[in-house]
Order: structure tokens, then sequence, then C-alpha cells
């Protein structure tokens, strides 16, 4: 039968992979900018999740199976996740009215048997006035974190490659799951409730910390991080540093000791540094506990779709 007009538009000479892979990559790089021109050009929230979220998708779909392809999926994934993290905060004032300020505090001070556990460690532990090594040594195993779950799957793409992908699709989903608490239940931190008089004082120890260790760089670092000041509820800090603590348990005693460590001191700290309260590393440690249960029935999904993708791939070239 000849082929129709309709047919000759899908035939490999009018529509070369070479082609698709150029679209591909237009996509991909809308992707990448259209998180950070969104204010620019007034994009809506949708069109901007579509974009962002669409990136990692696609080149995953546009470049063949290695370790650097899984890698860059991974970070856009994650650059995906860092947008959605800022945009509650787009509008501060109508974030404001629906802040949630008291219920961690009341919850905290059944905890802590009346008090604030951050203002009991602090009394105990803290001189006033001052900031202390041990002041900085906590500061520093907080910053650490921007590098400790990402640095974890580094280590394991680079020493465990087949297991990458489910550790990264794991950590992913912590990130991405936090983000719907973000949204939705946004919560003051300790640090912020006592500036604004609503709980006993507790000082921002890492704060200090960061403009006596860094001084006049202190400031812009700080605020090139700090997209979402309501991002409390629950501790992807703590959540993240748990699920990269089992992941690497997995692969090794020693790698996965180091994790624990880790995850044990970040929790620690992040009460007595005043960044977050006992509760929200309690629901922090369910995400991740939740997520990890939840892996068996994900995993089989994963599958399903990494096996729709590589079908697809040689359609790409």
């Amino acid at each position: 039968m000849a082929a129709s007009g309709d047919d000759d538009l899908y035939s490999p000479a009018l529509r070369p992979p070479s082609a698709l892979r150029t679209l591909a990559a237009g996509a991909v790089v809308v992707g990448i900018a259209a998180p950070i021109a969104r204010h620019r050009l007034r994009l809506p929230r949708a069109a901007v999740s579509l974009l962002s979220w669409q990136a990692p998708v696609t080149f995953a779909l546009a470049t063949r199976p290695s370790r650097p392809r899984d890698g860059l999926v991974y970070l856009l994934q994650m650059w995906a996740y860092f947008a959605h993290y800022e945009m509650p905060n787009d509008d501060p004032e109508r974030l404001r009215q629906r802040l949630k300020i008291d219920y961690p505090i009341r919850v905290d001070r059944l905890i802590g048997c009346g008090e604030l556990p951050s203002a009991r460690l602090q009394r105990r532990f803290a001189r006033p006035g001052t900031v202390g090594i041990h002041d900085v040594g906590l500061s520093s195993v907080h910053w650490a974190w921007f590098l400790v779950p990402h640095g974890s799957l580094a280590y394991i793409l680079v020493r465990h490659p087949e297991r990458f992908r489910r550790s990264a699709c794991l950590i992913a989903a912590v990130f991405d799951s936090g983000l719907v608490f973000y949204w939705a239940l946004p919560t003051a931190p300790p640090w912020w409730a006592t500036a604004n008089g609503r709980a006993t004082p507790v000082r921002r120890i890492m704060t200090e910390a960061g403009e006596r260790l860094w001084g006049p760089l202190w400031r812009p670092l700080y605020d090139s991080l700090g997209g979402n000041p309501f991002a409390a509820m629950p501790s992807l800090h703590f959540a993240t540093s748990l699920m990269a603590a089992q992941l690497l348990s997995e692969v090794g005693t020693g790698p996965g000791a180091l994790g624990w460590t880790y995850a044990a001191a970040l929790g620690g700290g992040l009460v007595y540094l005043g960044e977050h309260y006992v509760i929200d590393l309690v629901a922090g440690a369910a995400l991740a506990r939740a997520v990890f249960a939840a892996r068996r029935p994900a995993e089989s999904m994963a599958r399903a779709l990494a096996d729709a993708i590589d079908r697809l791939e040689p359609a790409f070239g």
C-alpha cells in the first residue's frame, strides 16, 4: 500500500533522530531556564512546574544510559525541587498569613517537660554573648548538609553504580515529599518564633557562628540559600540525612557508620542551634521511614518507567 501524505510526516527522512535530540536539548535548556526567568517573565507557577519537571525526563529520554547521564538526571530533578522550594515565598505577605507558629511550640514544650528543648540545651551548653568552638563545630555540621545527601549519592554512583538509580529515587522522593508539607503547612522555626516574641528566647547560634567565621561573606552566602524561611516542618535536613545513612549502610559498614554518625550529630545540632524543633525532626524521621517503607511498590513503578524509557531511547538515536 502506498504511503499517505500523513505517513510521510513520520518518515525518518523528514524527522531524523538528530532533530529529536535537538528538540530534547532545547526542552532541557528551557526547563533549566524557567525557574531563573520566572519572575522576570512573570511565568505562572504551573508553567514553571511543567517546564522544570519535564527536564530530567526529557534528558533521560534523549541520552544513552551512563553514569554521567544518571548523575545529571538527578541534578535536573534537584533543580526542579529547588525552584518549588522557593515558590511559597514568592508572596511573603500571603505566606505570613498562612504561617503556623504555635503548634510546634506546644508539642516541644510537652517533649521538654515544660521547656523548649532548644532553650534547655542552650542554657546548658551555650555561653551567653559568645560563640564557642562547639558552636562553630555544630554549625559546620549543619552547613555540611548541603553536600552530604548528594555526596553520598556521588559515592554510590562511583563505587556502586548498580545501586545509584534506586538510591537517587529514594533521596529525591524524600525531598519532593517534603515540598508537599512546605506548601500546605508553612511552619516557623524556633529562631523566628523567638525573634517575633512568640516563644521562649532561643538564640540562632548558626547565624552568630557564620558571622564570626565568614565575616562579610556570611550575609551573601546566607541570602543565596535562604529562599524559604518557613520550610521547617518536616526537617528535610534530618530526613535526607537519615535516608543517606540508610543507603550508605547498604553498601558497606564503614560508610553506613559515617552516615548514621553524621545524622545523629546533625539532629542534635539542629535543635541546639535553634534551627528546628524536636517535632520537626520526628516528622522528618517519619517521612524518611515512610519513603523507605514504600520502596518496593515504588521500585516496581520505577522499573516499568525505566523500561518504557529504554524502549523510547532508540527513537532519539
